[in-house]
């Protein structure tokens, strides 16, 4: 049965052990030794912290005992993306800038999550300082994509995505700057839901873009979403039961995120599309040009801010940063106050002309990312293919964190190829009940 448990859902799991069937003890203990008999543990998990997992499972048991269960994930285990603080245990968000760093107190997202039943198992690797959509990451430890052992597993969630695709964790909780969510789940078949910016708390998460950070789930379905959604605001989660795309109206976006698409991601967008037409989604084409004027603000959002914030750190020890982030970090330092102060005005007017041409319809739909995973030796050979893959794979996930959305990635069928649905901000539970209608019929039969 045990065995079994590793493949399960975390509401699925939830469920078992609300029945009486699955002991949260054991649970953990299963996942536990799970990660430390695989051979891709240590290339998942940065660090483990079995004592602080299976203090909390004991308490997950003693509460089913007493008939006192907080919600259904309580007893659930869930691995944590190493750049939220965790009591006592390292927290280093994939860089020798931070090693040794061990905080005195948990993320305000992680204490939630504790203080709701739900058990961690650990840290996961991550890109360095979390600056990058692809995974690749030779300071700590590059985890590989579930479909190809060569490729990387996207990033900057890489080892969360990993810790559930390979059976290490029923789900993981990431963040997302630029897609650090989405890539890493639609590359290893996941489900994964940028939240909108300041939702959920940043307090005790290591930043890289404070103005653009989120904090967001990777599951195995939308209903794990939406209960971790739930649990990291300790809440009742979104009620998903009744949803349709009967009548649903899909924007199809055909600005930029069409470009340049390798047939896979095509492929699989196209039969995507076709089977939530099938059932009852109305779809239509259309374009939004101030999407073009808004992604070329990006460069003088991110960098700036992304080295504003880490400067001194990097500074003090550069030669401790893999070479490709360093350059990433550093382009920041020529950007002119003035012209980021205009940026963000000038943001600011777009987004409010994108929540105009988009009002009329429930979600926009565009694949969520326009390559495959690339794979890892080339991109360790190439820096110039590394800056080129990097940036097509993140270009259509940053067009929702450049809007300020919520948006949630469904496999499609194809192997390592998601489509995204965005929802304007704030409208995640919506978003949920929709991603769970379409995720019906997405699912082959």
């Amino acid at each position: 049965m045990r065995g079994n448990w590793l493949a399960m859902t975390a509401g699925d799991l939830g469920r078992g052990i609300g029945a009486g069937e699955i002991h949260p003890v054991e649970l953990t203990e299963a996942f536990l030794e799970a990660i430390a008999a695989h051979p891709l543990g240590p290339r998942i998990y940065a660090r483990t912290s079995p004592d602080r997992a299976r203090s909390a499972a004991m308490a997950a048991a003693r509460r089913v005992k007493e008939g006192n269960r907080i919600g259904l994930l309580d007893g659930v285990p869930l691995s944590w993306k190493d750049l939220f603080d965790s009591a006592g245990v390292a927290t280093e968000a994939g860089s020798a800038l931070l090693a040794g760093r061990v905080p005195a107190r948990d993320a305000e997202v992680l204490e939630v999550a504790s203080l709701q039943g739900l058990v961690c198992l650990g840290k996961t690797h991550m890109s360095e300082l979390a600056f990058s959509g692809l995974g690749l990451n030779p300071v700590t430890a590059t985890p590989p994509c579930v479909n190809d052992a060569a490729a990387v597993a996207g990033g900057s969630s890489s080892g969360a995505a990993t810790s559930v695709a390979f059976g290490l964790a029923p789900a993981a909780i990431g963040s997302d700057t630029g897609g650090s969510v989405r890539i890493p789940a639609a590359w290893n078949d996941l489900v994964g839901l940028k939240t909108t910016h300041g939702r959920l708390s940043l307090q005790g998460v290591v930043p890289l873009c404070e103005k653009f950070d989120t904090v967001g789930p990777l599951a195995r379905n939308v209903e794990d979403c939406a209960l971790l959604l739930g649990a990291l605001e300790g809440r009742r989660a979104a009620d998903l039961t009744g949803a349709s795309l009967g009548g649903a109206r899909l924007l199809m976006l055909e600005t930029l995120a069409l470009d340049d698409l390798r047939d896979a991601p095509a492929r699989g967008f196209e039969a995507a599309v076709a089977r939530l037409a099938a059932a009852g989604a109305r779809i239509e084409r259309g374009v939004v040009p101030e999407v073009v004027e808004a992604m070329e603000l990006a460069g003088i959002l991110f960098t700036p801010e992304a080295y504003g914030i880490w400067a001194e750190v990097i500074e003090a020890a550069p030669q401790l940063m893999f070479p490709r982030i360093l350059e990433r970090f550093r382009s920041g330092a020529s950007v002119k106050a003035a012209d980021y102060v205009a940026g963000w005005r000038r943001l600011e007017v777009l987004r409010k002309v994108w929540a105009e041409r988009t009002a009329g319809y429930d979600a926009v739909i565009l694949p969520t990312s326009a390559i495959l995973p690339p794979q890892a030796q080339r991109l360790m050979q190439d820096a110039a293919y590394f800056v080129a893959e990097n940036l097509l794979a993140l270009r259509n996930t940053r067009i929702g964190n450049m809007f300020g959305l919520c948006v949630l990635t469904l496999p499609t069928g194809q192997v390592s190829c998601g489509i995204s649905l965005m929802a304007a901000p704030g409208q995640e539970e919506r978003l949920l009940r929709l991603g769970a209608a379409a995720e019906r019929a997405l699912v082959p039969s």
